[in-house]
């Protein structure tokens, strides 16, 4: 009989295979970071070729072959459709993606991390949050979820705002993290705190945000 994986998570990316297929990177709440194949993915009205697309949260059930996992079912719960139909929440939410695949790793327990992510997609929803308020949030969250958030620079540059702001984002559970707004100038600071933070910890070219700064 075979054996099946069934997880949680969601969808990182979505590569084209040969002719029909996808390779699917998933990210899970028990297994980490998984790459799968959805088989016939790309032919018409298969029942894969909506599930596989990135943004996609939901269950999925694999089945382990000699390097690698195919798909055999596909339950989405979230499509993020109306992220989709947003050029600039798109364009976030591609970035997210492209950090949290960055972030993770196959085995690990990275449920902070999805629960991160999914919670961050869900905030670029919000009317009434500005996307760059989001995205420091994210970036500041993602590097203490994974212990690599230096702390508040130190030299009362900041205001007193910002430096709760970043206290605040440090020691929050993710799920209470989208629960504030903050003052343009507050912001304005933020963002540039982030920057700093970026170029020192991750050192990395994220192409997402490349295309989100041109906009």
């Amino acid at each position: 009989m075979q054996d099946f994986l069934q997880v949680t998570g969601i969808v990182l990316k979505s590569i084209p295979v040969g002719e029909y297929d996808k390779a699917v990177t998933i990210l899970t709440t028990g297994k980490g970071k998984i790459s799968a194949f959805a088989r016939n993915a790309r032919k018409q009205n298969n029942r894969f070729m909506a599930a596989v697309s990135p943004f996609c949260f939901g269950k999925f059930k694999l089945y382990a072959g000699r390097n690698s996992y195919t798909m055999a079912d596909a339950e989405v719960s979230n499509y993020f459709e109306e992220l989709r139909g947003d050029l600039e929440g798109a364009c976030y939410g591609m970035y997210f993606l492209e950090v949290a695949d960055f972030y993770t790793r196959e085995n690990n327990d990275e449920a902070e991390m999805l629960k991160l992510l999914y919670q961050s997609l869900r905030a670029l929803l919000h009317k009434n949050l500005d996307n760059r308020l989001v995205r420091v949030v994210y970036e500041c969250k993602a590097m203490a979820v994974n212990g690599e958030f230096p702390g508040v620079p130190e030299g009362g540059e900041l205001s007193e705002s910002a430096v709760y702001t970043l206290e605040f984002i440090a020691a929050t559970p993710v799920e209470r993290l989208y629960t504030f707004t903050v003052a343009k100038s507050v912001l304005s600071e933020l963002l540039r705190v982030a920057e700093k933070y970026r170029e020192r910890i991750w050192g990395h070219r994220f192409k997402s945000l490349e295309m989100l700064e041109s906009l």
